[in-house]
This record gives structure tokens, C-alpha cells and sequence, in this order.
């Protein structure tokens, strides 16, 4: 192989499959088929071979690139969320700077900032070479707004890392952009069917809330369909939100904000949960039952026994004036008429 070859191959890279997840780990290198019946391409020798795959990577626009970091800029589209536990990302900043970067992202030219780059995937490795202030490796490829999503999402959705509730917003957030939902679906590797499930989810909760949760990486696309159909009831809602902003909520790591919010929404109103009726009878001097009370906060229910006269009920009524103006010099009534 010529010097020549090599310093041009060196230029380019084959396109990145759906199976790069890791941020800094290449993918495995693939397995070469055997059998006596080779195909004409594979008769080549070994510089055509390569000059072949050179000129298919030129034709794609498939190059590779060393590019500062602070000209590229991130999707318009984003499928994380920012998260305050940065231990992943110091690992992966500390294996670029130990061991350089092993996978490249993929970028654009950007569509309205000329000299600029748009990042499709490896935002995190974006972020790495910026604070290790070293030039990032890209593929830089010509695509439009629809290759994009549907590269950012293939490179990113198969992930464990993904959560359910940042799958679901960028389901929306792809939609939202004016791309059908054909589109989700292709980004996603999802059927039409999983595709209305995750959007649905994320029209239900209100940005602010998904924003207080984050990503809750534990909680499955079950629990957060009950929370949505929660939500649904305006009670419920305003809970919730009064418990977001407790500033303890913040302090608790995003699954337990879940469930703190989950917890709020499940609450019964406060109409619910009122005090239940006291009821008791109402005995004379003598201990014979006289009537029965029932009382609910400001409301009393009297009830004569009917083994009292029914001209005892008119006699309470005359009575009352006097009966509340005795109850108006002690010190309970006079309480009260001061408030």
C-alpha cells in the first residue's frame, strides 16, 4: 500500500452504523464472510479495494474532520436532558484526554451561520473537547433537516442511557418541527402505534413539570402514562405544581422527584379530606335521649327524639335568641364577635 494511499484514506471514514452508542468506544471492527464464491468486487486487490471505498465516501461527503469546538453547534432538536450528575461525562472527558477520541460525531454545515457546524450526535464529546480545549474529530456530511433527526435519533434512541420521558419529548419536539410522524418513527426505530404512545405522554405534562423531574431514567413509560392521565384533572395539576417549586423537590435525585410528584398528583383534594360528620346523641338531667346531633364544620343537624314532644322543637326555636345572647357574654362568644 502507497504512502499516498494512506495519507488520503486517513482523510475519510466509513459512515457510522445505528450501533454506535458509546461515546467513546469504537465499534467492532466487521466480521468478514467466507466461502469459495467471491463477488467481483471482492477479486480486487487490496489498493482498489480501498480506492473503491475512498470514492464512495467522497461521493457520499462522508469527511472527516478536526474541527474547534466552539464552532459547532448543538441540534435544533434536543433528545437529552441536561443532567446535574456529571460523573458520566467526567469519565468520558477523562478517557478523550487520556486516550484521545476513538469516535467521531457527526456534524453539518451549519444551514444559516456560514463558517459554523450543526452537531447531529456526540454533543457530550462536543462539550469534552471544549473544556479539554483540544479540536474534536467530525464527520462532516451533507444532510437535510430530516436526515438529521433521524441520524441524531438512530445514534442516540438505542441507548440504555435514554430514558422514557426524553425519548417522549423528542418524539414531540421532531413533530413539532413540522416532520411527520413518519419521521419519529425512522429516528426512533418505533412503530406508528409507540410513536402516538410516547407523544401523547409528552403533551400531557406541562414542559415545566418534565423540566423539575429530568430524566427519571427508572421510571417506565407506565408509571409516567398514569402520572399524564393524573395530571388530566386540574386539582391534580395545580398539586403538582405547588409541589415543584417546594425547594426541597430540587434537591432530590430525578427518580425520587418522580415519585414526589406522582405522590402530589395522587393526593386527594383537600374537599376529600375534610373532617368526617361528629355525631352524638343529647342526653336530659334525668339520662333519657333527647336528640341527636350531627355537625359538619358550620353545619348542625338536630334531630328531636321521637319520644319527645313535638312541641319541644318549637320551644328550641323561641328559645334560641335568648340562649345566643347568653352564649354572647362568655368568653368563647365574645371571641368571636371581636374576630
Amino acid at each position: 500500500m502507497s504512502k499516498r494511499t494512506d495519507t488520503i484514506k486517513s482523510l475519510f471514514t466509513a459512515p457510522q452504523s445505528s450501533t454506535l452508542s458509546a461515546d467513546n468506544v469504537p465499534a467492532a471492527l466487521p466480521r468478514v464472510s467466507s466461502g469459495s464464491v467471491r463477488s467481483l468486487k471482492d477479486s480486487f486487490s487490496e489498493v482498489e479495494k480501498e480506492n473503491e471505498e475512498l470514492r464512495e465516501r467522497i461521493a457520499s461527503g462522508a469527511m472527516i474532520l478536526e474541527i474547534d469546538p466552539s464552532l459547532i453547534d448543538p441540534s435544533p432538536l434536543s433528545d437529552r436532558f441536561r443532567d446535574n450528575d456529571d460523573s458520566s461525562f467526567e469519565a468520558l472527558k477523562q478517557s478523550i484526554a487520556q486516550r484521545g477520541q476513538e469516535v467521531p460525531i457527526l456534524v453539518r454545515e451549519h444551514p444559516e451561520a456560514k463558517g459554523r457546524y450543526q452537531n447531529a450526535y456526540g454533543h457530550r464529546r462536543v462539550r469534552a473537547t471544549r473544556e479539554l480545549g483540544i479540536s474534536v474529530k467530525a464527520i462532516l456530511r451533507s444532510l437535510s433537516d430530516e436526515a438529521l433527526v433521524v441520524a441524531q435519533g438512530l445514534e442516540n434512541a438505542p441507548r440504555e442511557d435514554l430514558s422514557f420521558i426524553e425519548r417522549a419529548s423528542f418524539a414531540m419536539h421532531i413533530e413539532d418541527a413540522g416532520h411527520s410522524r413518519s419521521v419519529v418513527q425512522d429516528a426512533l426505530s418505533i412503530d406508528r402505534a409507540e410513536a402516538s404512545k410516547l407523544i401523547a405522554v409528552a403533551r400531557s405534562v406541562p414542559p415545566e413539570v418534565v423540566q423539575a423531574i429530568g430524566k427519571a431514567p427508572k421510571v417506565g413509560r407506565g408509571r409516567w402514562q398514569s402520572f399524564a392521565e393524573l395530571i388530566k384533572d386540574a386539582a391534580a395539576l395545580k398539586r403538582v405544581r405547588a409541589a415543584i417549586v417546594e425547594p426541597k423537590f430540587a434537591e432530590r435525585e430525578t427518580d425520587a422527584r418522580f415519585l414526589a410528584a406522582f405522590s402530589a398528583a395522587s393526593r386527594p383534594s383537600s374537599s376529600r379530606t375534610s373532617k368526617p360528620p361528629e355525631e352524638k346523641p343529647v342526653l336530659s338531667a334525668s339520662g333519657d335521649k333527647i336528640a341527636h346531633v350531627r355537625q359538619v364544620e358550620r353545619e348542625l343537624k338536630l334531630t328531636i327524639d321521637k319520644n319527645v314532644p313535638t312541641t319541644f322543637a318549637a320551644f328550641l326555636v323561641d328559645q334560641l335568641p335568648a340562649l345566643f345572647d347568653a352564649f354572647s357574654k362568655t368568653s368563647d362568644g365574645q371571641e368571636t364577635t371581636e374576630a
